[in-house]
């Protein structure tokens, strides 16, 4: 079949530009098959990253089509189907999109990752990555590997648990995606967090309270993740940073109550008012947050002009009505939180 490659070109002191090549491919090839044949039979000057073709080693993770992925794992084949559902989707809710029938070239645009620099094509500057996955020590600490004259054994559900985070290949989709990485150039990023997981959940490692003093950070650990979930969408491997960010915050909310910081009062405070209403006080909420129950004068102060822009346009909530499903709510997270507790005690035990 006929397919159409729109690469994003530039240098690091140039202007990116777009450039076309057309290329008969097989739906079976995969895009970094398409990019090797480009550069061996039409463009030897074109730039990218690639090393095992097997989704092993993560060196050629790009952006296809709007999203970071391994150019060895996406075929065209399944790309054109990613794309045909896309317009179906738009077609669905209204918007103009080109139609499956209008004898259109299949068009794969390709970019380099985000939130690092370019250094030529799809090359990118991977040192920001690397340095903040060292910032979390991702090693298991060296006084709790030193066991005179046997080896550190695992249970087989000891050694399950580090599974998922093993399966990390540093590829960097997950980086590259990351909106909070994007505005907050503090944040350490997805991949760095989920590696610092695995280090919470190792029982060889000694360091597991300094870590998650460590994490919790509301500038560059855990509290500055915006939940946007994309670095799951992007994971190759299934590795879901985003629930491992998530398992670190509950072993921190564990650790601390609601006047340890402003980030984890947040957590809890609006655990505690969905539980009591269904869903939140607005009211309560913002008192309880920010001004600590009015212990917080500066945090109250920097409510003030808010909350006068609220009562002017009317959307200041001068009452509250709980949920119809509050006792229901209030049983489900209890739940939660009773397991939650058990499987602790379990891992402590």
């Amino acid at each position: 079949m006929q397919i159409q490659f729109k690469i994003l070109r530039q240098t690091a002191d140039t202007a990116p530009t777009f450039q076309t090549y057309q290329l008969e491919a097989d739906p079976g090839n995969t895009i970094l098959d398409c990019l090797n044949t480009l550069k061996w039979e039409q463009d030897g000057t074109l730039a990218f990253r690639k090393n095992c073709r097997n989704t092993i080693c993560g060196s050629c993770s790009m952006r296809i089509n709007g999203r970071s992925a391994l150019a060895c794992k996406e075929n065209v084949g399944s790309e054109v189907a990613r794309l045909q559902q896309i317009r179906d989707s738009q077609m669905l809710d209204g918007q103009e999109a080109s139609s499956p029938d209008s004898g259109e070239i299949p068009t794969f645009i390709i970019a380099p990752m985000g939130n690092m620099p370019v250094i030529k094509d799809l090359v990118v500057d991977m040192q920001s990555f690397w340095d903040n996955l060292q910032a979390v020590d991702p090693y298991v600490s060296t006084a709790a590997r030193q066991v005179p004259e046997r080896e550190f054994l695992q249970t087989p559900e000891e050694r399950d648990r580090l599974n998922q985070t093993g399966n990390c290949i540093l590829c960097g989709a997950c980086y590259s995606e990351c909106a909070a990485r994007e505005t907050n150039p503090e944040f350490v990023g997805p991949h760095a967090l989920a590696k610092a997981y695995r280090m919470v959940a190792d029982n060889r490692d000694s360091q597991t309270e300094a870590r998650l003093e460590q994490y919790n950070d509301s500038t560059q650990g855990v509290w500055a993740c915006t939940r946007c979930y994309y670095c799951n969408t992007v994971c190759p491997m299934e590795v879901a940073p985003l629930d491992q960010i998530s398992n670190i915050k509950q072993e921190i909310l564990a650790r601390h109550d609601d006047q340890s910081s402003r980030s984890i009062r947040h957590r809890k405070v609006l655990v505690e008012l969905v539980k009591a209403g269904g869903w939140i006080d607005e009211r309560r909420f913002g008192l309880k947050v920010m001004g600590n129950s009015f212990r917080d004068v500066q945090g109250l102060a920097s409510l003030g002009a808010l909350g006068l822009r609220m009562l002017v346009r009317g959307k200041l909530p001068l009452g509250f009505e709980p949920s119809a499903g509050a006792a229901e709510v209030r049983s489900l997270i209890e739940a939660v939180q009773q397991l939650e507790q058990e499987e602790r005690l379990k891992d402590e035990g």
